[in-house]
């Protein structure tokens, strides 16, 4: 293998999390402006994934309005709007793959 690996940028657990534990159900990175993530099924009813969708959503809304000009509703409209577009019509189906 030639060439020195990239740096990886990698957030900090929550704090309930490093005292209280847990268990990791997520990772998402930007590679090559693509997504990569890891995750597992975490969930006996895969409607969950809905409610934890909406809460990064409007965890990240949040974030714009307190990083950026953007309101907090004005963001959370815009993640919905290309989210619902998304799963309407996807730019990229990606691969799923298991791993151990």
């Amino acid at each position: 293998m030639s060439g020195s690996r990239k740096k990886l940028d990698e957030l900090e657990p929550p704090p309930a999390a490093l005292t209280q534990g847990g268990q990791e159900v997520l990772r998402a990175f930007v590679v090559d402006k693509g997504l990569q993530v890891s995750m597992r099924r975490a969930f006996e009813d895969p409607a969950t994934w809905g409610i934890m969708l909406a809460d990064i959503a409007r965890h990240a809304a949040r974030i714009y309005a307190a990083e950026t000009e953007v309101g907090e509703e004005q963001a959370l409209r815009r993640i919905r709007k290309l989210f619902d577009a998304e799963l309407d019509q996807p730019t990229d189906l990606g691969t799923t793959s298991a791993r151990n």
